[in-house]
């Protein structure tokens, strides 16, 4: 499931996925920086291009190369702003194509074994009237394909 919505200015995207892994599990993979390229399309040339500890730490800074548009890159730098083991993390932008990008990952202890993890992002687009449009044209689109993509594989990986 895949929500968009917008207040002030700011976007909001919610997506939600249930994976056959106990938490555990599920939280070494995901607190694990370098296991986000498995999991973004090929056609979004995403690189980590800073060295990253091998879990996510509050104050931990990351810095990517990405494809914003096709033929178009860009240097992305995020900060894991909090961690608290288990249950959630939060990366922010500190530089990169967005105004802001706030996001929220959320992990919930499901019976049998699984787990329910929750992503939250609010971000907010550069360039005005333009940006809106932007949004509407392809950023919306670009965003939902990329969760689309990431709940496929993480279904290939864990859910058989």
């Amino acid at each position: 499931m895949i929500n968009f919505k917008k207040h002030s200015g700011i976007y909001t995207l919610k997506a939600k996925q249930e994976l056959n892994l106990p938490i555990k599990e599920a939280w070494d993979f995901f607190s694990r920086p370098e296991n986000l390229e498995k999991i973004t399309p090929p056609f979004m040339g995403f690189k980590i291009t800073s060295e990253v500890e091998s879990k996510a730490y509050s104050g931990q800074i990351i810095t990517y190369k990405v494809n914003i548009l096709p033929g178009i890159s860009s240097k992305w730098v995020t900060e894991i702003t909090q961690v608290q083991e288990g249950q959630f993390f939060i990366d922010e932008q500190r530089f990169g194509p967005y105004r802001m990008w706030h996001h929220e990952h959320f992990f919930y202890e499901l019976p049998n074994d699984k787990t329910l993890m929750e992503d939250k992002i609010s971000y907010k687009i550069p360039f005005g009237i333009l940006g809106h449009l932007a949004q509407k044209l392809f950023i919306k689109k670009q965003l939902k394909t990329i969760f689309e993509f990431r709940k496929q594989t993480l279904n290939q990986m864990f859910n058989g």
